[in-house]
């Protein structure tokens, strides 16, 4: 009998169908989580844009409508960031940008692709901010 080294056709062809499998049944989940990952971040620069609001009416008579005077840069890879005035408060908005993954994001059915905070910490959509 002869020893044989390597590996077969056959043998190569099934690790290969097990491998795409795995990956097939891998790829969706983490697509997933790195898309929350992503708007986990955007909520984070948006509650830092809530302190530096409030760190901004400490120093001057009123709230910044400028997100320039709160972050810099006002945008990321995935979201672009916005602050308006309404009276004596803000609004602060985190927009996904055109043609990212982020655009898909959804929660519970609700899109989750432009997400607000104001001065009373409001959230909105509030099944994205769980």
């Amino acid at each position: 009998m002869r020893k044989s080294h390597g590996l077969s056709l056959m043998e190569l062809l099934i690790t290969m169908a097990v491998l795409a499998i795995i990956t097939a049944v891998a790829y969706p989940s983490l697509a997933s989580y790195m898309i929350k990952s992503k708007r986990i971040e955007a909520i984070q620069m948006l509650y830092r844009m809530q302190l530096q609001q409030e760190e901004w009416r400490i120093s001057h008579p009123a709230y910044t409508s400028s997100a320039a005077d709160l972050i810099h840069p006002t945008s990321s890879a995935h979201y672009s960031f916005s602050a308006a005035l309404s009276g004596s408060s803000y609004t602060l908005t985190a927009t996904a940008k055109p043609g990212s993954a982020q655009q898909n994001d959804k929660e519970g059915g609700t899109s989750c692709s432009v997400l607000t905070l104001n001065r009373s910490s409001e959230k909105t959509p509030p099944e994205c901010w769980r």
